[in-house]
């Protein structure tokens, strides 16, 4: 059963999601996680993990109300301000009663400060993760935010992190430095995953190739190995990029040289691995998608 390990529901009645807007007009409005079952099933994908896309506690509650109505949701990556050390470990106790909250991400790449991450507060709250043995997504876009992974990995190296979308790789742009070296570094801690997720340059994000994304994911398989690595859809923000299905068919092409047991890795062992994943949970959820969808 293939897990998509980054997909997104958000809704604008539920919670405020400051960075939408007229300027984000193919994201500006409200996305359910019925609008996009019908590409998870035509593409085999049985179960998902919803990811935060608003640094507030009415994104995750609405999550988790959209995995109350939906057995394919084996997992939410929520929320709690990692800056509030204190309202961050309150907010962690409540949210570890739920099985299926199974990571935390912050918007690390909407902070005006590059540096945000290594901010002692923040620091104080990646210790809270680390010690509950909590996984921390990172979003890293820039150069800046990929740097800090190996000091990250220093100052905490008991705490799990996947890094979002392989930190945005450069696309389409004939320099892959400094991504290139950034992500070695990264790679050096076993405990550092990285999601094969939102592989479209920001700037056009529906002029991509599956031959351009190639290079980008065998440097990964090639640093990471399959057991670190984990497939994402990226939706609703993959409908910029030509939608669910042409997505998921770019990293499929962009997998053919990859052994068959290293894809299925790639596409469902390692973020049933790396979140824990509930085994009853993805037991419903291949109950509920079987016989739908392509192998």
């Amino acid at each position: 059963m293939i897990i998509d390990a980054h997909q997104h529901v958000w809704d604008l009645d539920r919670a405020p999601y400051p960075w939408l807007g007229p300027h984000v007009p193919q994201w500006n409005r409200t996305f359910t996680f019925e609008e996009v079952q019908p590409a998870l099933r035509r593409n085999g994908v049985g179960a998902t993990v919803l990811v935060q896309s608003a640094d507030n506690d009415q994104d995750t509650d609405h999550m988790l109300a959209v995995a109350d109505d939906h057995p394919e949701v084996v997992g939410v990556v929520g929320y709690v301000p990692l800056e509030r050390p204190a309202e961050a470990s309150a907010r962690l106790a409540e949210l570890r009663t739920d099985r299926r909250v199974v990571g935390i991400r912050n918007l690390t790449h909407d902070r005006p400060d590059p540096d945000w991450i290594l901010r002692p507060d923040v620091d104080e709250g990646l210790s809270l993760l680390e010690a509950a043995g909590i996984p921390f997504d990172y979003v890293a876009v820039i150069p800046r935010h990929l740097e800090h992974v190996p000091v990250l990995s220093a100052r905490h190296p008991r705490l799990h992190m996947v890094i979002d979308h392989l930190a945005k790789p450069p696309i389409g742009h004939s320099d892959v430095e400094p991504w290139w070296s950034l992500m070695a570094a990264a790679a050096e801690n076993p405990l550092v995953h990285a999601k094969v997720s939102g592989l479209y340059p920001g700037e056009a994000p529906d002029r991509w190739t599956a031959d351009a994304v190639k290079p980008f994911v065998e440097r990964a398989v090639e640093l990471f190995g399959p057991s670190r690595l984990m497939y994402g859809g990226d939706w609703p923000i993959s409908v910029a990029a030509g939608g669910y299905d042409r997505v998921f068919d770019g990293v499929l092409q962009a997998l053919q040289g990859v052994a068959p047991q290293d894809r299925d890795e790639i596409l469902s062992g390692t973020a049933r691995r790396f979140y824990d994943l509930d085994d009853g949970l993805l037991t419903a959820a291949a109950a509920r998608s079987e016989g739908a969808g392509r192998p």
